[in-house]
């Protein structure tokens, strides 16, 4: 009979074992669901890239938003789409009290209060004519401190409008530091910053712009980091940290979990990741073709963010998966 003094598949031999010695576990309260909302709709419109996921209207967000309580997720991102002829060169509608992000922020934090944490998105790109994350110089380049300036305006704008935290997704240098700033001299010192400390460039956005209705010319290569780059992520992440994020976040997820890892074991508040619209729509694309078990990938995927590192998750399928954690 062979003798072995070591046998690691007892603790595999049944699901009540499996359960009971998992190091990773996922709970509802770790994912956020991001949401768009659409300017000028009369109901949801589906995002034909991203099968489940939709345009919303003022009142379908907010039923989404107390779903979202109900099934006990950790929060809510909302995304403004607003209509072309409220696209100009500087987003001006991105900081008006009466632009669509704003109002659905007020819409959403009068509906589930502070049963929720309502996010959202501080970045120009769904406001600008021409798509980019921030104001254009005459030669036609993303002009950093000129952003800056739009950033901080965005930023009390959503404040006021009742957001507890502020994603700054734009990656544009000092960031962070510019809006904290701005944020404590109008005395919003409890309104919180996301920074997308590592949001890197990728082909895995094109549904997430089919999603906004973008606008974009060219790309953003030159303020999205480079996907060789892992040095670089660090340097970003500290500076943000130094700049005094509340939390710090990867973009995109599962490509990068190497990074998740890396700001997991650097970073002094939490670690978010979000798993993006292509890392979506893949998972959605094979399912439907019958090629993989759609479900187990997703809580597969998910499974393997939070193994990383990641305390935070943003993910459209957070509403899906709430009921089986």
């Amino acid at each position: 009979m062979t003798r072995l003094s070591h046998r690691p598949r007892r603790l595999r031999q049944s699901a009540a074992v499996r359960r009971l010695v998992a190091e990773t576990r996922l709970h509802p309260a770790d994912l956020v669901l991001p949401v768009f909302v659409r300017e000028g709709i009369d109901a949801p419109e589906p995002i034909e890239a991203m099968p489940g996921v939709v345009q919303h209207t003022l009142d379908s967000l907010v039923e989404e938003a107390r779903r979202c309580v109900e099934a006990g997720l950790g929060g809510i991102m909302v995304f403004g789409v607003p209509t072309d002829d409220h696209k100009d060169a500087v987003g001006s509608h991105a900081d008006a009290a009466d632009g669509i992000l704003n109002v659905a922020l007020r819409a959403v934090r009068d509906a589930v209060g502070d049963d929720l944490v309502v996010m959202s998105d501080l970045c120009l790109d769904e406001f600008t004519d021409h798509g980019h994350c921030g104001v254009l110089d005459d030669e036609g380049r993303v002009d950093n401190d000129a952003t800056l300036e739009r950033y901080a305006a965005m930023g009390l704008a959503q404040a006021r409008a009742g957001a507890h935290v502020l994603g700054l997704s734009g990656m544009m240098d000092g960031q962070v530091g510019y809006v904290r700033e701005a944020l404590d001299e109008a005395g919003f010192t409890d309104t919180i910053v996301l920074a997308y400390a590592a949001k890197y460039t990728s082909a895995l956005y094109g549904p997430f712009r089919e999603a906004v209705q973008s606008s974009l010319q060219g790309d953003r290569a030159t303020y999205q980091q480079d996907p060789a780059n892992a040095v670089e992520a660090q340097r970003e992440i500290e500076l943000d940290l130094a700049e005094g994020a509340d939390m710090v976040m990867v973009k995109p997820a599962q490509p990068h979990l190497d990074i998740i890892a890396l700001a997991a074991e650097i970073s002094t508040v939490p670690v978010a990741a979000y798993q993006i619209s292509g890392e979506y729509a893949q998972i959605k694309a094979a399912a439907e073709r019958g090629w993989i078990d759609g479900d187990r990938a997703v809580m597969e995927s998910l499974l393997h963010i939070k193994r990383a590192g990641a305390q935070v998750i943003l993910t459209y399928s957070a509403l899906d998966v709430a009921p089986h954690l």
